[in-house]
């Protein structure tokens, strides 16, 4: 028990020195031996738990992506009205991303980046499920536009990462108010004129 628990301290230390490296240096000036010295390993270790780079940001990225929706959805029932439901969503995420910054970094890069493979991708977006079916009730019911679910993530969810980089560099900082403002802006951004 004590090896297996070794063992899962190990990879949490390359995940966790990952995400450090990837968000002070880019992905492409983070090379495994960097990771493998932060992580307190020999680099020879990473392949125990991983095949190469790409196959180590990959698990990571799905990994904080699993960690930032179990957060996003721990309080959403299906049984909440659209508005209601999205509120509870939205602020969940805005809490994750201003908490775990480190984390929301990571994932506003792996976002950006073709770092990240198709299928590592379409298994993160398989983690946003429960947003997705909302949206789509919304549509159903007529009260979210009927336009794509990247436009409206785009519009609702993607200027949390904007605001959280904004204050992370102390150019502004979020309270309650501006929470509020923020996620009036965002339902306002994807529901039609019946809410």
């Amino acid at each position: 028990m004590a090896k297996l628990q070794k063992s899962i301290e190990k990879r949490n230390a390359l995940i966790k020195a990952t995400i450090e490296l990837v968000n002070n240096n880019g992905f492409h000036a983070t090379p495994m031996s960097k990771i493998a010295k932060m992580a307190n390993v020999s680099p020879a270790t990473i392949y125990l738990y991983f095949d190469n780079k790409q196959d180590l940001v990959n698990k990571t990225y799905i990994q904080v992506k699993s960690e930032y929706t179990k957060y996003a959805f721990a309080t959403y029932s299906e049984t909440m009205s659209v508005k209601e439901g999205f509120e509870v969503i939205w602020k969940r995420i805005a809490d994750f991303k201003l908490q775990e910054c480190e984390n929301a970094m990571f994932l506003a890069q792996c976002d950006n980046t073709p770092m990240i493979d198709e299928p590592s991708r379409q298994e993160g977006i398989k983690h946003l499920q429960p947003l997705l079916d909302l949206w789509t009730r919304g549509k159903k019911e007529g009260i979210i536009k009927p336009i794509s679910d990247y436009l409206l993530y785009a519009y609702a969810i993607n200027p949390l990462s904007f605001l959280m980089m904004a204050q992370k560099r102390g150019a502004f900082k979020l309270d309650k108010t501006h929470i509020e403002e923020a996620f009036q802006s965002a339902w306002s951004s994807i529901k039609t004129g019946k809410q």
